[in-house]
């Protein structure tokens, strides 16, 4: 089970938080991730496992504490295979300005070719890679009848679907993953199953004003709905 991160007030004012420390959820976000564990209650996950920046950890352990019982002593790993895309000298920037910039047009039409510019800039393909990776060694781990939470950024869980969907990286744009929405993939010795993509408790009218929406290009980061 794939879940995002609750609300930050990054992505409300729309600036690409990336690897930045120290961006936690906003009031919204918290509500949000209260919202999910109160719908995940009849879980008993193996782990919850979480990439390691604070948005993501706040979100896992809100939910940890929900999922807490008698019988189920649950706590939060953190893993760095699950950590948000180093997106370089574009972290911290606005979405609006990095929209003019000759690479934006990369990362929306061929995502695959772009390593971000900076001295830690990650390409798109290697955070695909350590993504799946990841998730696969936990697979491994955990066993096939294993029902884990893996917390973690857009981009990231839109990577992940993407592989599970046997599409092409250039591809996963076309892929939505809002804050505190649930993707299920359930893997198998011959193939992934994709159960369920962008879930979340929303009414109805969410789901119609996205599809109403004119924008054709996708947010980097992963979107603030």
């Amino acid at each position: 089970m794939l879940i995002r991160h609750g609300r930050t007030r990054a992505n409300a004012d729309g600036v690409l938080a990336g690897t930045t420390p120290g961006v936690s959820l906003d009031d919204h976000g918290v509500e949000q991730a209260k919202e999910l564990a109160s719908r995940l209650t009849d879980l008993t996950p193996t782990a919850i496992i979480s990439s390691p920046l604070q948005r993501t950890m706040q979100t896992a352990s809100i939910l940890a504490q929900s999922l807490q019982s008698p019988s189920a002593d649950i706590s939060v790993t953190e893993e760095p295979g699950l950590s948000e895309c180093n997106y370089g000298d574009w972290t911290g920037q606005t979405l609006v300005d990095l929209s003019q910039h000759d690479l934006w047009r990369s990362v929306q039409d061929h995502p695959s070719s772009v390593t971000f510019p900076g001295q830690h800039g990650e390409s798109m393909s290697f955070v695909q890679h350590r993504a799946v990776s990841t998730i696969r060694r936990w697979n491994d781990l955990l066993g096939p009848e294993a029902l884990y939470i893996a917390v973690s950024h857009g981009d990231v869980i839109k990577a992940i679907l993407a592989d599970a969907l046997g599409a092409h990286l250039d591809h996963f744009q076309r892929i939505v993953v809002d804050p505190c929405s649930v993707s299920v993939i359930r893997y198998t010795a011959s193939r992934p199953f994709v159960v369920t993509m962008n879930s979340s408790g929303d009414s109805a009218e969410r789901f119609v004003q996205a599809a109403h929406s004119g924008e054709s290009d996708a947010p980097v980061g992963g979107g603030t709905a």
